[in-house]
């Protein structure tokens, strides 16, 4: 993620119009975010009024609510305090205004997209964006559902499709298959032509059966390393064990995508996968998804053909942001939390 040079403000200098919105002033856990009432947005030439319907909840909400990790701060900038102050990047909701240099929609659309590349600010009751973060909503989705699509479902194509060259007949093995991304992962996979095993906790199992995984493994009950079986490509969403865990697994020449997890097997991947990759010969990548409005259409095109159906645990109202976002950091959340506007 990274926040476009296009100056899209979060909030507006309109004194008399006001709107309500979930606001950080300080990092911290999630009682540092307030419900307040502030300025609607000023909509300049090239940004796009929506009012929002629907938000989501993602792993990225909660690093720029903690700050953490530390180099989080520099990127989004407020080493010492938030500069963005209204997060929150998956959203869907109607076009109210657009500036005169947009071509692409007009009031009353319906639009869904990912703002972080413009500023954030989902969490509120209107946002500005430019118009390259947003595509049309498919009439049959509600706005709901369309809300827990671009940024995992984003993460989830770019890593397979672009860092892992995924490949139609291909044995995949999805790990962290129950999360937001991984649930994404094993449909897309899917659509792809991919033979996908899941791996998930005990409980999770029927739901990710539900998504088309055609072998759905417990890794409370079972170790994946040592279950007989190689892949061409492993999708880690969840990734808290060392990637040196799957490299006996991976055939030769194969992938592996780290997409989330910890911190640590963050750094592991980024500080050793060129060397991993080098000595190996397993390919070892970390993922920077970058979002795109081609890619949203592709994720439209998707849902449209029942190919990826978003599974959302939980609904929260604006108000309750802060509590969909403890729930989000319990890491037990299976698919998506939306957030009703």
């Amino acid at each position: 993620m990274k926040i476009s040079n296009t100056p899209i403000p979060v909030l507006g200098d309109n004194k008399n119009d006001k709107m309500k919105a979930i606001v950080l002033t300080k990092y911290g856990s999630p009682e540092v975010l307030s419900l307040q009432e502030v300025d609607k947005p000023v909509v300049p030439d090239n940004g796009v009024l929506v009012r929002v319907h629907a938000a989501s909840v993602n792993a990225g909400d909660w690093h720029l609510m903690r700050g953490t990790p530390f180099f989080i701060r520099f990127i989004f900038g407020g080493v010492l305090k938030p500069k963005i102050k209204i997060i929150g990047c998956d959203v869907a909701g109607q076009v109210e205004t657009v500036g005169k240099d947009v071509t692409q929609f007009k009031p009353g659309d319906e639009v869904f997209g990912d703002l972080s590349e413009c500023g954030f600010g989902a969490f509120a009751e209107y946002v500005c964006a430019t118009e390259t973060a947003l595509v049309l909503k498919p009439v049959a989705i509600t706005f709901e559902v369309a809300a827990t699509v671009p940024g995992a479902a984003l993460a989830a194509l770019q890593g397979l499709r672009d860092v892992g060259q995924i490949q139609s007949g291909q044995k995949v093995l999805i790990a962290g298959a129950s999360g937001g991304v991984g649930s994404f992962a094993v449909q897309i996979a899917k659509a792809f032509g991919a033979e996908v095993t899941a791996l998930c906790s005990t409980k999770k199992m029927n739901m990710v059966r539900s998504f088309g995984a055609d072998c759905v493994i417990d890794y409370t009950q079972t170790d994946v390393t040592q279950h007989g079986q190689r892949y061409d490509l492993i999708f880690d969403a969840a990734a808290y064990r060392s990637v040196f865990d799957y490299l006996p697994i991976l055939t030769p020449g194969g992938t592996y995508v780290m997409v989330g997890g910890s911190i640590a097997r963050f750094f592991q991947v980024m500080l050793l996968g060129s060397w991993i990759s080098r000595t190996s010969h397993r390919k070892v990548k970390c993922l920077a998804s970058k979002p795109n409005q081609k890619d949203l259409v592709t994720l439209r095109e998707l849902m449209v053909a029942g190919k990826i159906v978003p599974f959302i645990d939980r609904y929260y109202d604006l108000s309750e942001v802060p509590a969909a976002i403890r729930h989000l950091e319990q890491r037990q959340v299976m698919g998506k939390v939306a957030i009703g506007i």
